[in-house]
């Protein structure tokens, strides 16, 4: 498992990506790849839908890996980062605005209550050193 030295990088690579999210809740969006870190800077989800709501749901699995520097935590499973957020008609929700980091092989999962309702823009860093 690589953990690359974020001060001493060899590549960033600043990238945008985005889903019409399903009606499939434990949808694999995104997979941190062997050898990166992956800064995730921001997500936001757009309900696209006239006259509907719909709720989001958006989670982390992580590997069970050993981080460094810390104790007392949970080394794999799935953590949430909205569960069941109901997302108003024509409306916009800013889930992340703060860093966070996956690790490798630690994926980013989600979904909509209803199909081709949902929107979910991410920006982030992939980082190897």
């Amino acid at each position: 498992m690589a953990n690359p030295n974020i001060v001493s990088v060899a590549t960033i690579n600043g990238v945008s990506l985005g889903w019409n999210l399903t009606n499939t809740l434990t949808t694999t969006l995104m997979t941190a790849t062997a050898e990166y870190v992956v800064k995730i800077n921001r997500i936001m989800c757009t309900n696209i839908h006239a006259t509907d709501a719909a709720n989001l749901n958006l989670y982390i699995t992580k590997l069970n890996v050993t981080p460094a520097g810390v104790t007392n935590f949970d080394t794999s499973g799935d953590f949430y980062l909205a569960k069941v957020i109901s997302v108003p008609a024509n409306a916009s929700l800013v889930v992340l605005d703060t860093p966070i980091y996956l690790n490798e092989g630690d994926i980013l999962k989600g979904g909509s209550s209803a199909s081709s309702t949902l929107d979910l823009i991410l920006s982030y860093e992939a980082i190897i050193d």
